[in-house]
């Protein structure tokens, strides 16, 4: 059975076929997967936590940028890992009972320290971008399965045209900031900037569809046991880089009252 393609690149159709060899005695399926997705949000949660209880026990006694310096090597050290435990997974799915877990530890490092400082700068904003987030996950879920949005191939080779292309500015986006352009067209609170991230968000919300997707066509397969990890670790992955999103357009609607 060939697999649907999905965007995200941890869940990549070639995936499959690279681990799936022979009859499994264990197979994947979606409630394994949903299961282990629910324990890596938990791993998430917890290890986000931990920075943001540091980043506020240093501005009690503080103003936000001292505070942020403090929990800035965790914040990096997450951000770096996280990538590189990705990179792992994505090439070594049979270990991703091990990677993926440590991927959200890394990622809650991360977003712990970076939530907290947008939470000072903007209170509320947080717990309005973790509620967005979810809504999102839930219309898309619901849209997902009563079929009011299908995978075609149409609707996928767009998705993944899009956000290639996303990619592609934010990348062209850094090497220029790097040699001192002004990039605020893109990260400022101007219209032009707000549209763009509500295009990224809608982006982001669609691969959920492509995610589903290809897990549900993994299940059908019968693909082995220890994909549930890797499953939800690709679901993870576009759930952050949505939280995210979220995030940054709701810092640039606040920055502008």
């Amino acid at each position: 059975m060939n697999l649907t393609k999905s965007s995200n690149p941890a869940l990549s159709n070639s995936v499959f076929n690279k681990v799936q060899t022979g009859v499994q005695t264990e197979v994947m399926t979606i409630e394994g997967t949903v299961n282990k997705t629910g324990l890596m949000f938990l791993i998430l949660a917890f290890a986000a936590t931990f920075t943001w209880r540091k980043f506020f026990g240093a501005y009690e006694f503080g103003s936000p940028e001292g505070a942020f310096s403090v929990v800035a090597p965790w914040l990096i050290g997450g951000g770096i890992g996280g990538f590189v435990v990705a990179m792992i997974t994505v090439f070594s799915p049979r270990y991703a009972n091990i990677t993926a877990p440590v991927y959200a530890v890394f990622e809650g490092l991360f977003l712990g320290g970076l939530s907290a400082f947008f939470e000072v700068q903007y209170p509320g904003m947080v717990m309005r971008a973790v509620a967005l987030t979810f809504g999102v996950f839930f219309i898309m879920l619901f849209l997902f399965r009563s079929g009011g949005i299908r995978a075609t191939g149409k609707f996928r080779m767009a998705i993944i045209g899009a956000t290639g292309g996303i990619a592609l500015i934010y990348f062209i986006s850094f090497i220029a900031g790097l040699f001192g352009a002004n990039t605020g067209f893109l990260h400022g609170n101007s219209l032009f900037s707000i549209g763009f991230s509500l295009v990224v968000v809608a982006i982001a919300a669609l691969n959920l569809i492509l995610d589903f997707d290809f897990i549900q066509r993994g299940s059908e397969a019968r693909a082995p046991k220890f994909m549930e990890w890797y499953g939800a670790f690709g679901l993870m992955v576009t759930l952050v880089w949505l939280y995210i999103e979220i995030l940054r357009l709701l810092s640039k609607l606040a920055s502008r009252d």
